[in-house]
Formats: C-alpha cells, structure tokens, sequence
C-alpha cells in the first residue's frame, strides 16, 4: 500500500481504536505516519522489547520496550461524541477540507 500523507485519513494526535489483533479494542494516539508502506505507531499498542547492543549510548546494552508499527487498516478513528471507532466523510467548510464522523457528523478537525 503505497499512500502519501495527504491521501491518508488518518493524521498524527488523532484518537484510534485498534480494530484488529491482539491490542483489538484499545485506544490510543497515533504517534507517527509511514505513509509510504502504510503503517502507523499508536501510543502503548503492539509494544515489544527491542534488544540494544553496547555501544556509546548505552554502555550496558539491554533491553527496551518500544512501539512498533501496524497496519493502517487495522485502526479507525475514535469519535468523542459516538464512543466508538467510527468511519469518516470530508465535508467543505469555508471552502476547506474538513473531516467529519460518518455517523454524528462531528467535526474531527
């Protein structure tokens, strides 16, 4: 899936549900975008530990508990007034793009 950001609905601070795997159903803040393989960073979502060699940084090494990427597919936006991980329209205000919850109509901008 190769979409550049302005083709992606789903912009960095937006609030999504995890609507598949194992985090399926939790919330979180989308974190970073990488638009060019499709996937996202949520905040606490699909956590793993990541082994780092000794080095400058880090004379010790170890380990670290870090975010890794999911599919974009996989998450929709939360909607605050809905409750709920919902599907969103573009709607034009003012001659501007605005994006709007399919189901109440609130603005998501």
């Amino acid at each position: 899936m190769n979409l550049n950001k302005e083709q992606s609905r789903i912009k960095a601070n937006d609030n999504v549900v995890v609507t598949a795997g194992s985090d399926r159903g939790r919330r979180g803040k989308v974190l970073k975008i990488g638009a060019k393989r499709g996937r996202i960073i949520v905040e606490g979502i699909n956590k793993r530990n990541k082994y780092i060699k000794p080095g400058p940084e880090s004379p010790k090494g170890g380990t670290a508990n870090i975010e890794f990427p999911i599919d974009m597919s996989n998450v929709m936006i939360f909607c605050d007034k809905c409750k709920k991980g919902v599907r969103i329209g573009i709607a034009y205000k003012d001659d501007k793009k605005t994006r709007v919850c399919k189901k109440c109509g609130k603005n998501l901008d």
